[in-house]
Formats: C-alpha cells, structure tokens, sequence
C-alpha cells in the first residue's frame, strides 16, 4: 500500500500540473465566446466607420473582459503575448484618443493576431 501512495501521489501531481499548463485551449476557447475576438473586430468596424465614442467605449468594455481572461490564462498562456496584447491595449486607447485611424486599425490587428497565438 505505501508503494501505491510514494508512485501514485507524483504521478497524479504531475498529471495536475500538466493538465495546468496545456489547459490555455480550453479557456481560449470559453472565452472566446466571451466577446474578445467580437469585441476586437466591433472595435475596428467603429473605427473604419470613424465611430470614435463608440470604439472608446468598445475598447474598455473589452478591457474589463481581458482583464478577467488573463486572471485565468497567466499560468498557461505565454507571458510575451499577455504582455503583448496589453502594450496593444495602452496604443490602442492613445490612437483613439488621438483619433488616429491607421495606427488603431494596426494595433487592433496586431492585437487580435497575439490573441489567437495565445495558446501557441
């Protein structure tokens, strides 16, 4: 019996811990339904329509939804695309403020592009 439980323990530990860490397509996938990929592609249809209130108002909403999500994915995710998508947030709230059509839209797809290599 104490040969069972000295295996068993690290075994299931490791099992844990790997089911831990590859879990980021799950979430990915849960919180996708969760308007980040929508929220992105609302974002840039405001701003091609140059619907500068509406893209701000769509830009935090989808703050507060990252926010959430990368409470969950830190500890599967890679840590360059969290930080990635976050200096693509803060440009993307400057290039909106400055109503600057060309930097939004790049920032907005460079964004998008971090949050379907999240899980890579």
């Amino acid at each position: 019996m104490r040969k069972f439980i000295v295996i068993a323990i690290p075994v299931a530990t490791l099992i844990l811990f790997i089911f831990v860490m590859q879990s980021d397509v799950i979430y990915k996938m849960y919180f996708d339904n969760n308007n980040i990929t929508d929220s992105i592609n609302l974002i840039i249809q405001d701003i091609k329509d140059e619907k500068w209130i509406d893209a701000d108002a769509e830009i935090k909403q989808l703050s507060e939804s990252w926010k959430k999500v990368v409470r969950i994915i830190q500890f599967s995710a890679e840590l360059d695309e969290i930080k990635l998508f976050d200096k693509n947030m803060s440009r993307l709230k400057g290039a909106v403020m400055a109503k600057d059509k060309i930097n939004a839209l790049i920032e907005l797809n460079e964004a998008l592009e971090h949050w379907e290599n999240i899980d890579e």
